[in-house]
């Protein structure tokens, strides 16, 4: 890249050029002064506000995946993986065709996985703007890397047209929007939700599908990397924490959402972050309040002033999913690209809205293996659409929603890579302790970080660990800072006899759950769930 093209970059910004830039200087140089100069304009200027209208959250209901030949028997058939018919997606493709004709559309073309032996470019094509914006921020950009496209085609399609509404009996789907995935042709297909959401995980369906036939575990977790190069990884749906634990201050962020695992190590599928922001505090979580300060972030449903021009965090008017996009360069201590190591620690997130779960608890791999295919959580407010309050759930593999492949493939990758890596996991509860959901409290995030940090650091690891009776898991009898009490769920309950009950209750939907998967797992692997009480 020269100055010349670096020029051009800033004049459609509506900058000057860049001046005493000169050629001699290395292309990741004369990218860097290009940003400063360009931040340094844009530094007065606020993030964009956009709006969703009535989709406000992701649509499960409305995913279908092409019932064709090439993929059909690979594809794991289920609620979240519905098929469709090639006569209807065609019907569907072609009137989202007819619907653009004449009409300004915007195209991207970027890359998906950081690794540039496992990258997968893609074209996005959108009818508005901002999605489009949208796109460009959360995948990532060739120029930014220094590299071209490998080709001129694309490997992956996406069509997008939030406003052409489908016809559900005519059409095939179940209501007005469709997100649909053609493995065979390459494409997908999304209408009828603005929901910008719907473009990144989609894609991260497709990566679900190919990355596991090259032996790469794709995992819907966060990742970051402490001073000595320790790599964490933090499985967990969104409204568990992954975002904002994995933004610390004292650790590189290597990606918050969206990763693989292959020979080489970890890598950020992505090229930003899509963080929930309401209620964002500036002293608990700072990395992420300061990106939605920022020009180049883009705020979805969150509250505003628009007399003023004041953005209101704490709004919950239209959704408890508001959401800010960024560029993962916002993140001060980001690694761009995302790559990195092994990992030394492995983090499952759950958001326990049973109130049972200890805070943090040491697992075995064959535990690690067990609470994975689990996915247990809860889907928490505005995330998908209709759940107003959290909801127990199972959620195979921490993201059932963009599993396109059999659990037990992703399963046994897990299993295969924490034995010869030799990594140390971890269950985290972020959810309620003291009682369930409407009882209890939700875990203070400040005791999550303590708990978290001394995992990370090797501490916890030494400390010793006591059964849970029920759940059969390892809970560790002290950790630094953290009153011991609050590390066994029973002790923070009032009523004990209660909390047996319920415990027992999340036990036997554990098991009830598990029967599912007993034939894809060994014996080993059955026995190391919740015990028979």
């Amino acid at each position: 890249m020269s100055s010349n093209d670096l020029d051009g970059v800033l004049v459609g910004l509506g900058l000057k050029n860049l001046g005493n830039i000169h050629d001699n200087l290395p292309t990741a140089q004369l990218y860097e002064a290009a940003i400063r100069r360009r931040e340094g304009f844009l530094a007065h200027l606020g993030p964009l506000v956009t709006r969703t209208g009535s989709y406000t959250g992701r649509s499960p209901n409305d995913k279908f995946i092409v019932d064709e030949p090439s993929s059909r028997e690979q594809v794991w058939w289920s609620e979240v993986n519905r098929p469709i018919s090639e006569a209807s997606y065609d019907k569907l493709y072609s009137r989202a065709c007819h619907y653009l004709e004449g009409k300004d559309i915007f195209v991207q073309d970027l890359l998906v996985g950081a690794d540039p032996d496992h990258e997968l470019q893609i074209k996005v094509i959108t009818h508005d703007a901002w999605h489009s914006l949208f796109a460009r921020t959360m995948f990532i950009r060739p120029e930014n890397l220094g590299r071209k496209l490998k080709t001129d085609e694309a490997q992956f399609t996406v069509l997008h047209v939030p406003h052409l509404h489908a016809v559900p009996d005519e059409d095939g789907t179940n209501s007005e929007a469709f997100i649909i995935v053609h493995f065979g042709r390459r494409q997908v297909l999304i209408g009828g939700t603005p929901y910008a959401g719907e473009i990144k995980k989609s894609i991260f369906s497709v990566m679900n599908f190919m990355l596991p036939q090259e032996n790469i575990l794709s995992m819907h977790a966060s990742a970051n990397v402490g001073e000595a190069g320790d790599v964490a990884i933090m499985f967990g749906l969104s409204g568990t924490g992954k975002t904002t634990l994995s933004a610390d201050p004292k650790r590189r962020l290597l990606g918050d959402d969206e990763h693989g695992w292959g020979d080489n190590g970890v890598f950020n599928l992505e090229g930003g972050c899509y963080a929930k922001v309401i209620n964002l505090s500036k002293e608990k979580e700072p990395l992420i309040y300061e990106t939605t300060r920022r020009f180049g972030t883009i705020l979805e449903n969150v509250g505003m002033d628009f007399h003023h021009r004041r953005v209101n965090l704490d709004d919950s008017d239209l959704t408890e999913n508001t959401r800010a996009a960024y560029p993962i360069t916002h993140i001060p201590n980001a690694i761009y690209p995302g790559i990195a190591g092994h990992p030394k620690n492995i983090i499952m997130l759950t958001c326990d809205a049973f109130g049972v779960l200890p805070p943090i608890a040491k697992l075995t791999t064959e535990q690690a293996m067990y609470h994975f295919l689990s996915g247990y959580t809860a889907k928490v407010a505005g995330t998908e659409a209709g759940i107003t309050e959290p909801q127990a759930t199972f959620s195979t593999c921490f993201g059932a929603p963009f599993m396109s492949l059999e659990p037990g493939v992703y399963g046994k990758l897990l299993g295969e890579k924490l034995e010869q890596h030799d990594v140390q996991c971890w269950l985290i509860n972020t959810g309620w302790s003291g009682g369930p959901y409407g009882v209890g409290e939700r875990m203070d995030i400040n005791l999550t970080r303590a708990l978290l940090n001394a995992a990370l650091s090797g501490e916890l690891a030494k400390v010793p660990v006591q059964e849970d009776p029920i759940f059969g898991l390892l809970i560790p009898e002290s950790c630094e800072g953290v009153a011991s009490d609050v590390l066994h769920p029973a002790n923070t309950w009032q009523d004990r006899a209660a909390y047996e009950t319920k415990a027992r209750e999340l036990a036997n939907a554990f098991r009830e759950n598990f029967k599912a998967f007993e034939s894809m797992v060994s014996p080993a692997v059955i026995a190391a769930g919740p015990k028979s009480v």
